[in-house]
């Protein structure tokens, strides 16, 4: 069997150099070129000719939305899988909107990894269990009657400039909000399509941004200033 032709894409030294390390003992996987932005991973395949990229989301200059959309424009031959530690909805949209073929978190077992990538290459296209009841329940709330779906699109916008003073982004104002609600952080986390970890990032950027030290506080202070 011919070998996987295969692109690292992460801004992370220590995640491209893990990966290739793991990749690399596979012996139908050869990693042919390590990227550490968008730019660079478009670069290298034009000059590296992989079968497949393994494509981080946030990276500088390019990040990996954009990357996936440019190679699939421009080599629509290449699949790519996009691995990521972000379980955002519209991070998993975005990218298969894009041409990816596959969207895995990082927390992925190396076994599982490796038959992906190959199952991958073979035409497949892969999509976690939970995340694509993510996918689904997204779509539901989009189209649903009651006006929670799209037509909210508009409170969302009014509700970020409330929140524009702090510098919070709209996920941080409806985190927030969550948060004066008095859910806990798995409930944020379901209600969001979150993971708990993500939550807990942005409820410490949120408490950083309004320069205040719990959650009590933070529902104060968004209900006294017309937050939420």
């Amino acid at each position: 069997m011919n070998e996987i032709r295969l692109l690292l894409a992460d801004d992370q030294d220590l995640i491209r150099e893990s990966l290739h390390i793991v990749l690399d003992m596979d012996p139908e996987i050869q990693v042919v070129g390590l990227a550490e932005n968008g730019s660079k991973a478009v670069e290298l395949c034009g000059t590296a000719s992989p079968h497949m990229v393994l494509m981080d989301i946030h990276m500088p200059e390019m990040n990996g939305v954009e990357a996936t959309r440019r190679i699939k424009a421009r080599f629509p031959e290449i699949r790519v899988i996009i691995l990521t530690t972000f379980q955002e909805i519209q991070y998993v949209v975005d990218a298969l909107g894009a041409g990816a073929e596959g969207y895995l978190l990082k927390a992925i077992h190396p076994r599982d990894l490796i038959s992906g990538i190959k199952w991958v290459h073979k035409g497949g296209t892969l999509i976690p269990q939970d995340i694509a009841k993510m996918m689904v329940a997204h779509l539901q709330g989009a189209a649903a009657p009651d006006g929670r779906g799209a037509a909210s699109a508009p409170m969302h916008e009014e509700q970020s400039r409330s929140g524009a003073s702090y510098g919070l982004s709209e996920r941080e104002q409806q985190v927030l909000e969550c948060i004066a609600d008095g859910l806990n952080n798995r409930e944020i986390a379901e209600r969001l399509y979150l993971s708990e970890g993500t939550v807990k990032n942005y409820i410490s950027s949120i408490y950083s941004k309004m320069d205040v030290r719990d959650r009590i506080q933070a529902a104060k202070k968004a209900q006294d200033e017309g937050m939420v």
